[in-house]
């Protein structure tokens, strides 16, 4: 009953006009102090982040004079955007004497040079930059799938597109210059402005920094001549997917796998380059982005929940297959004329295919829509794990993957009815913290209870396939996405860690950008395991209490990869598995 009338809700919805609510500011004041947040509310550990003092900067004069204060007062300092789109803490500093800079109103200059090549402020948001070059008849070749980003941000947590072809399709490769300002000493006015070039070594820890090397002014990045793009999905069986997703990657540029495991089904985007005077105005404007009624992310949030309470598998995959068939329907939101979807396929400019967003806007003050994870409305709440292989390792994890799917199929519902796992390329960086070989990345998200110490349903299999990914594969994580086990011994995994380190040693040698969350994550300070860790992935569990004990929930091996410990509902902590 709840998945037909989310169906016939949603059909609705997009039958009426679209009055978004603009997404909520993740910096929030009260007389005594503010807080910080992401855009979905919580932080994975659910504490609340606190800090002293914000400033809001307008131009790169007051952005240097900010930095200064917080230099010259002996300040803690971090930066957030007007997004705050990171599920990691990185915004938060580790004291609550401190200074947050927003970047929310530094956003005015987007210079595009002659040399074909744009220069934008950091607060500038990724569509207004993107609107702007095309403008000029150029394109900006890698953004990624999700607009709601600005341009400091997206490069700082190594943000990415699809592509292993060009540059790739890490946007931090098409970055040919940074400004930066850092901390000095008094006599330089406490702080200074650096201009790192395309020749300069430090641009490499620059382009992926997480925000602890110093303040992001200005970034520059090379274009192309404007370009359209032809896009074809094929819903297809996911038979010999470990085989074909090489071949995929590399006879299409801006190709993607989005694969639904317990529907044994995977949809191969053919995603290819062709002529700007190809005809076709097409748009992107992919449904998990679109604003949805708020009736609607409610009721899908309340179904979740139901499923969850009752463990009912069934209810997940009813919802997973309403899901699956609507996205066909609609060819996950491509419109060949910017308003519906009539045939494959779906051509159009660049800057309308690359990436999309629309819940963002808002054109009334109307509140009847929104994103569906805007927490005041209290809809979709979700974790987001996403994991990159090595190219030669990548065919194997799906082996496992589909062994562990085939002992039931149903238990992959939960994901299937968000965006199933989604298969993207990533060609090898020269960024300290990109990739250091081609890579292939997965995106897979699912159900996050109201309270931490609430079990999932088949929890289990979603921590077995991150810990298949992360321990078993060497997989490295996404800096602006995953649950804190996923940084586990991260620095082993970049070759050039080390000399990532050594960059913040010259830049921020008094630590002024760390935080509690880059001390423990990089540097491994301060981590410590606490009865239900597991739950959050705070930890992976070593024993029943790192679980719900009470609420059936124990500590247990993997049933494919049998190394991984993983909380599976069970009678008692010694059943069978």
């Amino acid at each position: 009953m709840y998945c037909s009338l989310w169906l016939l809700l949603l059909l609705w919805s997009r039958t009426v006009a679209v009055r978004a609510i603009p997404p909520p500011d993740p910096v929030q004041c009260n007389r005594t102090v503010c807080t910080v947040s992401n855009s979905y509310g919580p932080w994975g550990d659910r504490k609340d982040c606190h800090v002293k003092t914000v400033k809001y900067p307008t131009t790169e004069e007051e952005l240097h004079s900010s930095v200064a204060y917080a230099t010259e007062n002996k300040l803690k300092l971090k930066v957030v955007s007007k997004f705050s789109h990171s599920i990691p803490k990185l915004v938060c500093p580790s004291s609550s004497d401190s200074l947050l800079i927003s970047t929310a109103k530094y956003n005015s200059v987007i210079r595009i040079d002659s040399n074909s090549t744009v220069t934008a402020d950091a607060g500038v948001a990724l569509r207004d930059l993107i609107d702007q070059v095309e403008k000029f008849g150029l394109s900006l070749v890698a953004a990624p799938y999700w607009e709601g980003v600005s341009v400091a941000g997206m490069i700082t947590t190594g943000a990415h597109g699809s592509s292993w072809w060009g540059k790739g399709g890490a946007v931090h490769d098409h970055v040919i210059g940074i400004n930066m300002i850092i901390p000095a000493n008094e006599s330089e006015g406490y702080a200074k402005v650096i201009q790192i070039g395309p020749q300069d070594e430090l641009l490499n820890a620059a382009k992926v920094s997480l925000g602890v090397l110093g303040v992001i002014s200005k970034v520059k990045f090379s274009l192309e001549p404007g370009f359209k793009r032809s896009v074809t999905y094929n819903f297809t069986n996911d038979d010999s997917m470990e085989d074909k997703f090489v071949e995929h990657g590399k006879k299409h540029e801006f190709g993607d796998i989005t694969w639904y495991p317990s529907k044994h089904t995977a949809v191969y985007r053919y995603d290819d380059r062709v002529s700007i005077n190809t005809p076709g105005d097409g748009v992107n404007d992919f449904i998990g982005f679109q604003s949805n009624e708020i009736l609607v992310s409610q009721s899908v949030r309340t179904s979740e929940k139901l499923f969850e309470s009752t463990k009912s598998v069934a209810g997940h995959c009813t919802l997973a297959a309403t899901t699956l068939s609507y996205k066909k329907l609609i060819a996950n939101g491509l419109k060949n004329n910017g308003l519906i979807f009539t045939g494959y396929p779906v051509v159009g400019r660049q800057g309308k295919m690359q990436t999309s967003g629309s819940c963002l806007y808002s054109p009334t003050t109307r509140l009847d829509t929104s994103c569906a994870w805007d927490p005041r409305i209290k809809g979709l709440f979700f974790y987001e794990s996403t994991a990159i292989f090595d190219v030669p390792k990548f065919g194997d994890f799906i082996k496992d993957v589909k062994k562990l799917r085939d002992i039931k199929p149903e238990n992959f519902c939960g994901i299937d009815h968000y965006t199933g796992i989604m298969v993207r390329y990533i060609k090898a960086s020269d960024a300290y913290l990109g990739q250091p070989e081609d890579s292939v990345v997965i995106d897979f998200n699912y159900y996050r209870a109201d309270d931490a110490s609430t079990p999932r349903l088949n929890e289990d299999i979603m921590e077995e396939i991150e810990q298949m990914a992360f321990f078993k594969y060497g997989a490295r994580p996404h800096w602006g996405k995953n649950r804190n086990l996923a940084f586990t011994n991260v620095r082993t995994k970049y070759p050039n860690f080390d000399k990532f380190v050594a960059a913040k040693k010259q830049l921020d040698h008094e630590n002024m950008l760390s935080s509690d969350w880059s001390d423990e994550i990089l540097f491994g300070k301060g981590s410590v395991r606490s009865d239900g860790c597991a739950m959050e992935g705070l930890c992976v569990c070593s024993e029943d209490g790192h679980c719900s004990p009470s609420k059936g929930y124990f500590c247990k091996p993997g049933l494919v990869y049998n190394e991984a410990r993983v909380c599976r509902y069970s009678p008692s902590s010694t059943s069978n598995l």
